[in-house]
């Protein structure tokens, strides 16, 4: 995967994960992390400079904590290249603190289910949602990411370059929702049709 701190990743919205599961066995994929709840928070400025700039801060828990900053993105047919720096602190608490101590302040707050795939050069991230699943594909290149994305058979004209945060937005103004993290508590009784986010599904050749 990519080690030049830079994130070059395709996102695709998908109607469920085990026809992709099966997939990833059929091809022989090697299973790199297994399904593990993140809980995810993402800071900013009381200004909010870094969303209106298109860059993230962001404390994640899952296996271990990570401090997360993302440059703002450019997009190279559907596929998004963005600088990443990311490393691993110690204490999730404390991190939060000490980001507050410096003058950020929580934007939202967010849960996902992950498991992670590794297939040929490509990381191959199962994501679920509390408002639908989604493939990421992660590579060193856009061809990488391609070739990876058609074994899997999926629809690369159905690319997301929507944010998990900037579909959360279209979902709460689709369906006139006043809450602000992305829980799936949140989300409980809600139903969430493609339509609300705004995309296609990817996985009709699946």
């Amino acid at each position: 995967m990519p080690d030049n701190n830079q994130e070059i990743e395709v996102k695709f919205y998908v109607t469920g994960l085990d026809a992709i599961r099966n997939r990833l066995r059929v091809l022989g994929a090697h299973l790199v992390q297994e399904r593990i709840l993140e809980k995810n928070i993402r800071f900013d400025l009381p200004d909010a400079r870094l969303r209106s700039e298109g860059r993230v801060l962001r404390l994640r828990r899952d296996t271990e904590v990570r401090l997360t900053y993302k440059g703002a993105s450019t997009n190279e047919q559907g596929v998004l290249s963005r600088t990443e720096i990311e490393f691993v602190v110690e204490d999730f608490e404390k991190a939060k603190q000490f980001l507050e101590a410096l003058g950020y302040r929580k934007l939202l707050s967010y849960d996902k289910y992950r498991e992670v795939h590794e297939l040929d050069e490509c990381h191959v991230m199962l994501d679920e949602l509390p408002y639908g699943c989604f493939i990421e594909i992660e590579g060193q290149s856009v061809d990488t990411i391609k070739r990876t994305t058609a074994k899997l058979n999926l629809d690369w004209e159905a690319a997301v370059t929507k944010s998990y945060n900037a579909l959360f937005e279209a979902v709460k103004q689709a369906l006139h929702l006043n809450f602000q993290d992305l829980s799936y508590e949140n989300f409980t009784g809600i139903r969430v049709t493609p339509d609300d986010l705004g995309v296609t599904p990817a996985d009709v050749r699946v």
